[in-house]
């Protein structure tokens, strides 16, 4: 009897772990695009062995979609976590219920049972993988304090990062883009996030 109930506790904690609740809100929460201008950048400035570039200053409020902390890949040290957002369409919670949504290897993924619950482009421009360098210590500690389906306000730059032995990280400057190169690299200066 005790094995039995060690085993059964373990797979309740194993599901509640792993089991992902449905988002529950109505209306769009994040019903504005992102804002992207090019005007009174700041100089190219140095962050630890890398160089940052801001290429434009970008804002963003979106769902949550999904989110995975790194800590052992290339980017880890400047980019410690990737925000999968959706905004418009793809922040609707009866959209998000059709999707199951994922990241791997810095890609935001998706995938659904039978039709897409939008058109698939509506799905990718309504959406990004960003890639959230910290500004400070204090932003880096309210990243990493995010959950899934929160509603997120970032502020900051779309940067290029290098370093000397040729490392080379570019954000994309398009909402429209796909595949490689199409992510958000977001030095980040200012985050808030709350329960929708």
């Amino acid at each position: 009897m005790k094995k039995f109930l060690f085993f059964a506790t373990l797979a309740v904690a194993g599901w509640l772990y792993f089991h992902e609740p449905a988002a529950a809100w109505r209306g769009m929460p994040a019903a504005k695009e992102p804002v992207q201008t090019s005007t009174n950048l700041p100089p190219p400035f140095a962050c630890g062995k890398f160089a940052i570039k801001p290429l434009a200053r970008y804002s963003i409020t979106g769902v949550v979609l999904c989110r995975d902390h790194y800590t052992l890949d290339g980017g880890a040290e400047l980019a410690p976590l990737d925000l999968g957002l959706g905004w418009g369409p793809m922040s609707i919670a009866s959209v998000i219920n059709e999707l199951k949504i994922s990241q791997s290897g810095r890609f935001l993924q998706f995938s659904y049972r039978n039709e897409p619950p939008l058109d698939q482009d509506d799905i990718e421009i309504h959406s990004s993988n960003t890639h959230c360098l910290p500004a400070d210590a204090a932003v880096r500690e309210t990243l990493l304090a995010i959950k899934r389906h929160e509603l997120v306000t970032m502020e900051g730059f779309l940067v290029e990062v290098t370093k000397d032995d040729g490392y080379r990280w570019v954000s994309s400057l398009s909402r429209t883009d796909k595949g490689g190169g199409a992510c958000e690299v977001m030095w980040i200066t200012r985050v808030t996030h709350r329960r929708i």
